[in-house]
């Protein structure tokens, strides 16, 4: 047989042979979205871990349900005089000693309570509502920064890309944290004025501006050079040539080709801002008490480090696993599209 000697020469046999072939004989014709949908449902560990996030996702924004039928509390009301049985036993929902119950598994705290006797699952999942929210917003808001900015960049050169440019250099040169905690403490004391719009230093558009805005070099530099690149290709061009406009090429050639790599950068800049709104909640610049994160609760909880680690495990945990997800599907979805890539989110 004909397929003998290939099977042979390619090092494959049985089922993984004909596979190959059959692939082969079928990826012909596909679009590079079709093609990448295709890579991407084979790579279990990445699908696996989306559908993770996605039930990590479904769990927060069912929240008002748990929160209303369930445990029938807020996030923020206070449970210090209300008794729970543990052990056939009536005990205090904070102990006279200051210590918060552990898990119970009831429905009502159902994973215990915090020092000021909230209940600690109510306030889990509108943390994560909060964290979540605040990093797809931002990752949203960096998108559309580094985009624009990046496209002007490297469409225009000359001086629009000088100014650009060292505007991102001077962000890039400070630590993403660093530079973060800077303006978060600034605007948590005064707000933030924008024109006849007023924000309040507690406001959740707080680490949503500073996160948005602290990322957009690392996103804005590679898309200038893919850009820079693109205004050569032939199609560029051929607009050229039939009297387009530079808006025009910019956003219906240019931007087009971007979107593999804008999608990508979109997945895992979700990751670094949700990791970043609990490092900064955490160190007092991010969401403020008495509104809710993962960060947040992980400062409440580092006092009672030994008595109660539940209350730092709980939410520590969501937030590795959020980001671990989040980290893993964005590097399924960036092989996918392009296995040759190189796009990479560092700070």
């Amino acid at each position: 047989m004909a397929t003998e000697p290939l099977t042979e020469q390619a090092g494959l046999q049985g089922p993984a042979a004909w596979e190959q072939e059959a692939e082969r004989e079928h990826v012909h014709g596909l679009g590079p979205w079709r093609l990448g949908l295709r890579r991407l449902r084979r790579n279990r560990v990445a699908i696996g871990f989306g559908v993770l996030f996605v039930l990590l996702v479904l769990s927060c924004l069912a929240a008002p349900l748990w929160a209303k039928h369930v445990a029938h509390t807020t996030p923020t009301e206070n449970h210090l005089s209300d008794t729970i049985k543990l052990d056939g036993k009536t005990t205090n929902v904070v102990g006279l000693d200051g210590v918060p119950i552990g898990p119970t598994y009831q429905g009502e705290f159902f994973l215990g309570a915090d020092p000021n006797g909230r209940d600690i699952m109510v306030r889990l999942l509108y943390g994560g509502r909060n964290s979540l929210m605040i990093g797809v917003v931002a990752a949203l808001m960096t998108t559309i920064l580094s985009v624009v900015l990046g496209v002007i960049a490297g469409y225009f050169r000359g001086w629009p890309d000088l100014t650009i440019r060292s505007l991102l250099d001077i962000m890039w040169s400070f630590p993403v944290l660093i530079l973060g905690v800077a303006l978060g403490v600034a605007l948590a004391l005064g707000g933030l004025q924008l024109g006849p719009i007023t924000i309040g230093g507690d406001s959740l558009l707080i680490p949503i501006f500073i996160i948005g805005l602290v990322y957009v070099p690392y996103m804005a530099r590679p898309v200038r050079g893919q850009v820079l690149a693109l205004r050569e290709k032939e199609f560029v061009e051929a607009a050229r040539a039939q009297g387009a406009g530079p808006l025009r090429i910019m956003f219906s050639e240019v931007v087009p080709n971007l979107a593999s790599t804008i999608l990508v950068f979109f997945t895992l800049l979700i990751a670094n801002a949700v990791l970043l709104e609990s490092a900064l909640s955490f160190l007092g610049a991010g969401v403020r008490p008495p509104n809710p994160s993962w960060g947040t609760m992980i400062d409440e909880g580092v006092d009672r480090i030994a008595t109660a680690p539940h209350l730092t495990i709980v939410p520590g945990l969501m937030l590795v696993l959020t980001v671990l997800s989040l980290n893993v599907f964005g590097d399924g979805v960036r092989d996918a599209l392009d296995p040759r890539a190189k796009v990479r989110l560092e700070h």
